[in-house]
C-alpha cells in the first residue's frame, strides 16, 4: 500500500539525492569559421541548364508521345534498342520520380545519371509513371524524361521498359562507356 507523499518530503529527499553532486564546467567553444561554400555544378553544367531552359524543342513531336517512349543516337544499331526494351541489360540502378516537380525531376534525373556513370553502370532504369494524376496536361515527368534523355550525351539508347519492370511508365536507359 502506497501512502501519499508529502510535496515537501520529496523536494527534501531530491536535495539530499544532489548534496554530492557538482554542476560541470562551462567551457567556452571557440568560434570556429565556418567552411567555404562549394560550388555544385561547374560552370559548364549551369550554362547547359541555361540552354535547356531556353532552346526550343527540335522536334514538337517529342512532346506528343504515344505510350511508349524510345530513341536511339545516330550510328547505334536497332537491334541494340531492341535488346534494351525487351530486358536483356541487367539494371544496375533504379530512379523513381513520382511526386517529383519537372525542375526537381530534371535535377535528380541529371545527378542520378552523372553518379551512376560516375560508378560504371551501364544500364539504369528511370521510372517517370504514366501521368495518369497529370490531368489535361499529360504525363509531365514522362515528357521531361523523353527530352532530358536524349540531350544527355552519355545517353546512347533508352526505351520503355518490360511491363513487369513499369511499362509504360518506366524506360531503361543505356549509358555510354567512357
Amino acid at each position: 500500500m502506497m501512502r501519499n507523499a508529502d510535496p515537501d518530503d520529496s523536494d527534501d529527499l531530491f536535495r539530499k539525492a544532489m548534496r554530492d553532486v557538482k554542476p560541470l564546467p562551462v567551457k567556452k567553444v571557440a568560434d570556429k569559421p565556418k567552411p567555404k561554400p562549394r560550388a555544385r555544378f561547374t560552370r559548364a553544367d549551369r550554362q547547359a541548364v541555361l540552354r535547356e531552359r531556353v532552346e526550343p524543342i527540335a522536334d514538337p513531336a517529342v512532346l506528343e508521345t504515344g505510350d511508349e517512349i524510345s530513341f536511339r543516337r545516330p550510328g547505334i544499331p536497332e537491334t541494340l534498342l531492341r535488346k534494351l526494351r525487351r530486358g536483356h541489360f541487367s539494371v544496375d540502378a533504379e530512379l523513381d520520380l513520382h511526386g517529383l516537380t519537372s525542375p526537381q525531376a530534371r535535377n535528380a534525373l541529371r545527378e542520378f545519371i552523372a553518379y551512376e556513370l560516375a560508378r560504371g553502370a551501364r544500364c539504369v532504369r528511370v521510372i517517370h509513371g504514366k501521368g495518369l494524376g497529370s490531368g489535361p496536361r499529360g504525363p509531365v515527368l514522362k515528357n521531361v524524361v523523353n527530352v532530358w534523355l536524349r540531350r544527355a550525351e552519355v545517353v546512347i539508347a533508352f526505351g520503355s521498359a518490360r511491363p513487369l519492370d513499369g511499362g509504360s511508365g518506366a524506360v531503361y536507359v543505356l549509358l555510354a562507356n567512357r
